[in-house]
Parts: structure tokens; C-alpha cells; sequence
């Protein structure tokens, strides 16, 4: 008599989960709480938003310009002896060097944001070790991909006068708001009630109650501390009164 076989069903790929973390995030932190690699993602995340980039660098034009718009008034308004030459000089650098920004940001932000999510859960008392809580990050910043490709889209279809900010294409309350009439703060903190920023908020407090074993209403609270945590660039703006 021959005894059955079984054989051990392979793990699914980091490109598997990286897909199933649009719809299926809990059973994808699941998958990964004992084994929390995170720097193929890491990797899969930077090689997406620079390649996106290159792809749409010539529809970002407007965004580049109405963000330097605002910002070479709001500058010559606290500097008036900065020059419109100086000004287009930085103009030209961000656009030269956009590519190895995106990049900076893609590398460091997810890296970041899981170093905050650690310290951020263990006021919770989340059991998530550091490399955890990065792999959480990474992969929760993954709708930000979509978020950038439903953009690029916007702005083939909208006109050049549509785009006033950068959050002109988002999807969230700062779309509606006028830059020239809203301070920096009050526009960043609104165009942060945005769907793929709640979003992203979402993933890390679904990964922090599989990853740290929090009830839910612990995890929600780590998601609303982080979603403060992202207000932290703006207080600047605050100070100085814009």
C-alpha cells in the first residue's frame, strides 16, 4: 500500500502579496508576521515611482509650475530681495534632478514612516518589532502607485488652468480648496482627508493589529496618531503664519 504524498504548498511571492495588499491587506500580514522582509518591496516601490516618473514627466509640467508659482510668491513675500532669476534657478534644478527626488522619497519615506509606526505603536503596546513595522509601512504605501497613475491621467485629460496645486488632481478635500486664499497649513492638513491618504492610514492600522496583536480599537488609534504623525511638515507653515 503506497501512502499519500503531500506536498507543501509554496508561500506566495512578495509580487502575490504586493498585489493582494490593494484588497486582501490582513491575510498579507498574516502571511508575513513571521517572516517580515520588506526590502524586495522596498525596492519594487522606488523602481515603480521613479518609472512612472520618467513616463509621465512631461504631463507633471503644470503641477511643477503652479507649485512654483506659490512658491516664488509666498518666498519673495518673506525675501524681497530674492530675485525672479534665483527663483527660476531653483525652478530648473527640482525639474533636472525630479527623477533622483522621487527616488530619495521613495526610498526613505516608507523607511520613515514604519520607523514612526513602531515608536507610534508601542504607546499602544504593539509586540511589532521594528522590521514589522517597516514592512507594514512599505507595503501600505504601495496605493500610492495607483494614486500616481490616476493623476498622471487627470492631467492628460484636464486643462492646464484646472491645476492650481498639487492637490488638483488628488482625491480628497484639497482639490476643492483655493491655494492663492488657503494657508499652507490649513491645505495641507485638508488635502490630507484625502482617499489614498486614508487609505495608506488604513493599511498601517490593519497591519499594527496583525503585526503587533492590538485589539481594534487600538489599531484604529495607531492609524489616527499616525495620520497626526503626517501633519509634522506643516508645522513650519504654522509658525510662520501661512
Amino acid at each position: 500500500m503506497t501512502l499519500p504524498t503531500f506536498t507543501k504548498e509554496a508561500p506566495p511571492s512578495v509580487f502575490e502579496d504586493l498585489f493582494e495588499i490593494f484588497y486582501a491587506p490582513r491575510k498579507v500580514f498574516e502571511r508575513r508576521r513571521e517572516t517580515p522582509a520588506f526590502g524586495v518591496a522596498l525596492l519594487v516601490f522606488v523602481g515603480l515611482l521613479v518609472g512612472l516618473t520618467l513616463a509621465f514627466k512631461g504631463l507633471s509640467e503644470p503641477v511643477i509650475d503652479a507649485e512654483f508659482q506659490r512658491g516664488m510668491a509666498k518666498a519673495m513675500r518673506q525675501n524681497p530681495q530674492l530675485t525672479q532669476e534665483q527663483m527660476l534657478a531653483g525652478k530648473a534644478w527640482v525639474q533636472k534632478f525630479q527623477v533622483f527626488l522621487v527616488a530619495g522619497y521613495a526610498l526613505l519615506a516608507p523607511l520613515l514612516l514604519g520607523l514612526a509606526l513602531w515608536l507610534v505603536g508601542k504607546v499602544m503596546d504593539s509586540k511589532a518589532d521594528l522590521e514589522q513595522a517597516m514592512m507594514v509601512a512599505t507595503y501600505a504605501m504601495f496605493p500610492r502607485v495607483l494614486e500616481s497613475i490616476l493623476g498622471a491621467v487627470q492631467l492628460l485629460l484636464l486643462p492646464d488652468t484646472a491645476i492650481t496645486s498639487r492637490y488638483s488632481t488628488s482625491f480628497g478635500i484639497g482639490r476643492f480648496l483655493d491655494p492663492a486664499t488657503t494657508s499652507d497649513f490649513v491645505l495641507g492638513a485638508l488635502g490630507r482627508v484625502d482617499l489614498f491618504t486614508l487609505w495608506v492610514t488604513a493599511l498601517l492600522a490593519i497591519g499594527m493589529m496583525v503585526m503587533g496583536r492590538l485589539s481594534a480599537g487600538r489599531a484604529a488609534a495607531v492609524g489616527a496618531m499616525m495620520w497626526v504623525v503626517g501633519l509634522a511638515p506643516l508645522v513650519p507653515a504654522l509658525f510662520q503664519g501661512g
